[in-house]
């Protein structure tokens, strides 16, 4: 939900089309920083979180934070900008920001992982004193970007210092156009298999429920409403009816319009999938 006009409005959008989960962003998504949040604007976000029943609200962090470049002024504005995000979601009180791994911009998946890797440790260092968490997400592999296999997330957590600070956020139509066909039993266990045995089940930490636009394996990040993509009303009948994730929060990412009518359709198309 977009936080235009203050977080506490992304609250009233949810409410509107009868969110129980809501994501939004800490700060203009495409740009490095922000003023902090009024204290104005903080009571009324938690007057409005109060007055309401959501099971979750998460954030997302910025598109412009790379934290897998080389060594250059954007990666320093990049661990920069993720300190201040997470320092405006504590101050939300969100459990957790959903981060993209990072690309490493032709320097090799190797050089990448380190600079993730550096870069989450300065950054945890610098917000020792906060317990908002960062949760990676799966990406397409678009261009040079890292995280479209589970071995690489796997490989982050594995080697910062602080892992109880990290998570995974899974995006469907990330997992699908990575090569993962999940529109079937079989082929959405496979990932999730992945995970529990490279970093344990319990480290993810919510959905993101995106029909993918482009084909399978075609590693273009394009992302569709519910059953008008290539996974369809069969694989996302799969993925919400699976008992291991029944209280996880899940969100769309879905083209939308102002008065979020697409958000409407696409609630209530995940909704009917649901066996009780």
């Amino acid at each position: 939900m977009s936080a235009a006009g203050g977080a506490w409005r992304a609250l009233q959008r949810g409410r509107s089309v009868n969110c129980d989960v809501i994501q939004i962003f800490v700060k203009n998504n495409m740009q490095w920083f922000a003023k902090p949040v009024p204290p104005r604007n903080l009571a009324l976000y938690a007057h409005e979180l109060a007055a309401n029943t959501f099971s979750c609200v998460f954030g997302h962090t910025g598109y412009l934070i790379n934290l897998g470049a080389p060594a250059s002024e954007n990666r320093e504005r990049s661990i920069k900008s993720l300190i201040q995000e997470i320092q405006f979601a504590h101050d939300l009180g969100l459990p957790f920001l959903v981060l993209h791994p990072g690309a490493h911009l032709g320097a090799g998946e190797k050089a990448g992982f380190k600079q993730i890797v550096a870069g989450l440790n300065e950054v945890f260092a610098a917000t020792k004193l906060s317990s908002v968490r960062i949760a990676l997400e799966n990406t397409a592999g678009q261009g040079t970007c890292l995280g479209h296999r589970m071995e690489h997330l796997a490989a982050i957590y594995d080697r910062v210092k602080r892992p109880e600070r990290l998570g995974v956020c899974l995006d469907t139509a990330h997992l699908f156009a990575a090569g993962y066909d999940i529109r079937t039993r079989k082929g959405w266990e496979a990932p999730i298999r992945e995970i529990e045995s490279l970093i344990g089940l319990k480290q993810i930490l919510a959905f993101h429920l995106n029909d993918s636009k482009t084909a399978l394996g075609s590693r273009v990040d394009r992302h569709a409403h519910i059953g008008q993509g290539h996974i369809g009303k069969r694989g996302f009948r799969v993925i919400v009816n699976d008992s291991r994730f029944k209280h996880h929060p899940g969100c769309l990412e879905t083209p939308k319009s102002e008065d979020l009518r697409e958000d409407k359709l696409n609630l209530a198309m995940l909704r009917s999938l649901v066996v009780e």
